[in-house]
């Protein structure tokens, strides 16, 4: 199949969220299955720091008044096509934010869909969030060009249609009274990036005012679980924490704890109990629960905390405050740092994430991944990774609660500072979340099979060789979209 993947991030160029990481890495694996997968993202002024770009542009094309001109290179470590849409307006050394943002987007997804028609025509167009959700809408009219439409948080819709009308071509066909609402009634295919919560925003609770939309194209709507790359995330091969260790080597992990305790400045102390928390700085992430509760936990027990995020600025000051009143036992750093990140979740005990609501999340199959054991809210993508522990059966991968109430988070935390006394049972329950395969060549499995269901195609069988997929894929199929 030939796939165009369309967004406004990918690491490891240019990535602020969880959409970055699945662009950046899903790409990749499709390819190695045999499949044509190129990225299209807008050029943003930083790019050139961080890869070699060609000063002359394959192509030039015109939409919403605006010439534009698009280059051709390659994502960094992989051999994936990447075609960059260049234009002043995204000159300055920022992804997301400024008064033009609903404006260049816009004109991003007019450029991909002028770039699909007359350079290079894909089969599928994957359009990721409101940035890409006019694409589908323009190109129902072009049935030899199938979109799916995959939303990484429903909270960010887009802009409305009186702003759409004044600014591109809104087709006579088009319903919806924002960017989003129009992508999910167009797009081919829609899904998120897990299960629990495709069920979830068909819900008033989760669905941002767009539930009943949601509910009324769930026969085309389905969740797909992310994944993570796990050869660049490996503690038995990273050289950015103390120690590589594995599932079979923990007793290596606690060099580890130690110079993380060493290195944010608080006690050193192997025996201390030791959560670590990777976050934005949003309501979203649950910050108000922990804040509830954090001052609480800390006084009641002998528990080590350490913080690392950005977001705002209410957070970042009563977080700080917070660390200020326990030195040595509460280190926060407000940044973004990817090195220091992988020794928090190679360092710490336990990982907190006590989210609002989660599309899929990242942060705890990291934390699964290096031994940090999970404390989660049952939510999202995380119902769908990490799994209640029970010591009985000797089952679970982290502590899980229900009910967003600042008490149950922190009888949650405390169950887990009780657990970590039993040692036998605490490495158990580390192996357990170390041994789960969060690579995506599962989930890219799942997308194949999403991709050929629009065709009217069965599931993929695992046995089937390489060959005879392309050959059936490839061939002209009468479609089955409306």
């Amino acid at each position: 199949m030939r796939i165009l993947f369309v967004a406004a991030e990918a690491a490891p160029i240019a990535k602020v969220g969880g959409m970055g990481d699945v662009v950046g890495a899903l790409p990749k694996i499709l390819r190695d299955m045999g499949h044509d997968v190129r990225i299209f993202l807008p050029y943003y002024g930083m790019l050139p720091d961080k890869m070699e770009i060609p000063t002359e542009p394959i192509w030039w094309g015109s939409a919403m008044f605006q010439s534009f001109a698009v280059y051709e290179t390659v994502l960094p470590g992989t051999d994936v096509p990447l075609y960059l849409f260049g234009h002043p307006a995204f000159s300055p050394r920022r992804i997301y934010g400024g008064e033009d943002e609903d404006w260049r987007f816009t004109f991003f997804a007019n450029g991909a869909a002028e770039f699909c028609w007359n350079y290079w025509k894909p089969e599928i167009v994957n359009c990721h969030d409101w940035h890409t959700g006019m694409i589908p809408v323009w190109m129902h009219q072009s049935p030899d060009i199938s979109t799916v439409f995959t939303i990484h948080n429903l909270a960010y819709q887009g802009p409305w249609r009186w702003f759409l009308e004044k600014t591109t071509w809104c087709p006579w066909y088009m319903q919806g009274h924002n960017t989003m609402a129009a992508a999910v009634q167009f797009a081919d295919k829609v899904n998120t990036v897990s299960p629990t919560y495709a069920e979830q925003i068909q819900t008033a609770a989760y669905g941002e005012t767009l539930e009943g939309l949601l509910s009324f194209i769930s026969g085309k709507l389905s969740g797909i679980i992310n994944g993570i790359d796990t050869e660049v995330y490996d503690p038995a091969t990273d050289k950015y924490i103390a120690q590589t260790f594995s599932a079979d080597t923990l007793e290596k992990r606690k060099a580890n704890k130690i110079a993380l305790q060493e290195e944010v400045g608080l006690e050193v102390n192997s025996k201390a109990f030791f959560i670590g928390i990777v976050t934005r700085l949003v309501e979203q992430k649950g910050i108000d629960l922990i804040l509830n509760i954090l001052d609480r936990f800390l006084a009641y027990t002998d528990a080590q905390f350490v913080l690392l995020g950005t977001g705002d600025r209410y957070y970042e000051t009563q977080m700080w405050q917070l660390a200020s009143r326990y030195p040595g036992r509460m280190a926060t750093y407000l940044l973004y740092n990817d090195a220091l990140a992988r020794r928090i979740y190679a360092g710490t005990d336990a990982f907190l994430m006590p989210s609002r609501f989660e599309p899929c999340g990242i942060s705890q199959m990291m934390a699964l991944r290096y031994g940090s054991v999970p404390i989660v809210r049952r939510t999202g993508g995380l119902v769908d990774t990490v799994f209640h522990h029970d010591p009985t059966n000797h089952a679970g991968t982290g502590y899980c609660f229900d009910r967003y109430e600042p008490l149950d988070l922190f009888t949650c935390m405390i169950r887990a500072w009780e657990g970590f006394r039993y040692k036998d049972y605490w490495e158990q329950l580390q192996q357990r979340g170390m041994s789960q395969d969060f690579s995506w060549h599962q989930s890219a499995k799942e997308y194949v099979n999403l991709y050929r269901s629009i065709y009217g195609l069965p599931p993929q069988e695992e046995e089937q060789p390489p060959q005879q997929e392309e050959a059936q894929v490839d061939e002209p199929v009468a479609t089955g979209k409306s």
